[in-house]
């Protein structure tokens, strides 16, 4: 029907970081706008259709107007420089409530906050992991499970997200 909009629920899709080239040329676009780039996922497509996906931060949060500001400039770039082949959809939003980690970085700075890790294959017998971020050492992030301290290796890492403790 005219006018209908399709929307997509982000939890359902299974999103992959994208190449080098295209995540430092939002990343240039982003920063230049004064937000923070937390991090830029894609789906190569299905039934659904490709999508990239833009998380912006800023330290007084995120809103509707910001996320159509950057989409709008984001879109004039890729429109020119068109670094993906062939149609997709890209969705600029907040990190959220349960915002996702992407870099090193992000597990240092959220030291002490709830996490849940899905592996990209098995540690220790299980690729899901639920606990406390304890921080980073090298290139491990360290969680604090049931009282036990647990090294994952950060390139093993396929999802890490922020849980919401209210």
């Amino acid at each position: 029907m005219p006018g209908l909009r399709r929307v997509r629920l982000s939890r359902s899709i299974t999103m992959k970081p994208v190449e080098p080239k295209i995540a430092s040329l939002v990343r240039a676009v982003v920063e230049a706008m004064d937000y923070e780039c937390v991090g830029v996922e894609q789906d190569s497509g299905g039934a659904g259709g490709a999508i990239l996906r833009v998380y912006i931060d800023q330290p007084d949060g995120i809103g509707l107007d910001d996320c159509e500001t950057v989409s709008h400039q984001l879109s004039g770039v890729l429109d020119v420089e068109d670094p993906i082949a062939g149609q997709y959809d890209l969705e600029v939003s907040s990190p959220g409530l349960d915002r996702p980690l992407f870099e090193l970085e992000h597990f240092r700075r959220f030291a002490g906050a709830r996490v849940r890790i899905r592996l990209l294959e098995k540690l220790d017998g299980r690729r899901r992991f639920d606990g406390r971020l304890a921080g980073v050492d090298g290139e491990m992030v360290l969680l604090d499970l049931d009282g036990n301290r647990v090294a994952v290796p950060f390139e093993r890492i396929e999802v890490a997200r922020l849980v919401p403790e209210f």
